[in-house]
């Protein structure tokens, strides 16, 4: 694989405060794109600028909190990476919002409303404010998410239920955009050391594959598929 398959494309990616979303920042920057990191946390968010800064990429910060962002706030995001950039190749969806296996008789509708927005609704309005950019840029959208029966499962709540739904938003987009040559990506990681699954199963140690190993793999299988 060439060391930087990634050279002058412009990466978005939410979530990037997480365990995921900040190793594709870090896989991304490595491969030569310039990243926008855009996450809620922001003592993890400048830890992740700090690492990426040491091995020499590219990355700016652009905290934001999906859960209160308002259509216009996506727009108003993807409107500051093209006015600093000029151009959009990859939005990568890596925020999500999990509280814990719980009930539906018991579970907050508050946190039931959080898990469906941030997990489903908040990507809906991202990727809507990115497609024109990504049109122009032959680009795509790569959704991180779970299995769609999650939410056909007990417990899984507003959680599993989006996961189905984005699965469905996908099938939808590809549909939509089948003349264009923007692509929908899925990516389904195993079992990661995350806080996210922590919630759901404890700290297991078996079996288990870190999160930068699970971005590496993708960079190295989506390279090889577009030279196909």
């Amino acid at each position: 694989m060439s060391p930087r398959p990634l050279a002058d494309q412009v990466v978005l990616i939410t979530g990037a405060s997480g365990g995921l979303g900040g190793a594709m920042a870090q896989v991304c920057c490595g491969a030569g794109a310039q990243v926008v990191a855009s996450g809620r946390h922001l003592r993890r968010l400048d830890a992740l600028y700090q690492t990426i800064q040491a091995q020499g990429g590219q990355i700016q910060l652009y905290p934001l909190d999906l859960e209160g962002a308002q259509p216009a706030d996506h727009q108003q995001l993807v409107e500051r990476v093209i006015d600093e950039y000029g151009r959009l190749d990859l939005l990568v969806h890596c925020a999500a919002d999990f509280p814990g296996l719980t009930p539906m008789m018991h579970a907050d509708p508050a946190a039931l409303a959080r898990a469906l927005h941030v997990n489903l609704t908040a990507r809906l309005w991202l990727t809507q404010a990115a497609l024109p950019a990504l049109q122009a840029a032959s680009g795509a959208v790569v959704f991180a998410l779970d299995h769609a029966e999650r939410g056909e499962q007990a417990y899984w709540g507003g959680y599993g239920l989006a996961q189905s739904a984005q699965h469905a938003l996908m099938a939808m987009l590809r549909a939509e955009l089948h003349n264009t040559r923007v692509q929908i990506h899925a990516l389904c990681p195993p079992p990661m050391p995350t806080a996210l699954r922590a919630r759901a199963y404890g700290h297991e140690v078996a079996q288990i594959a870190r999160p930068l190993e699970v971005a590496a793999a993708w960079l190295d299988n989506r390279y090889r598929a577009a030279q196909v």
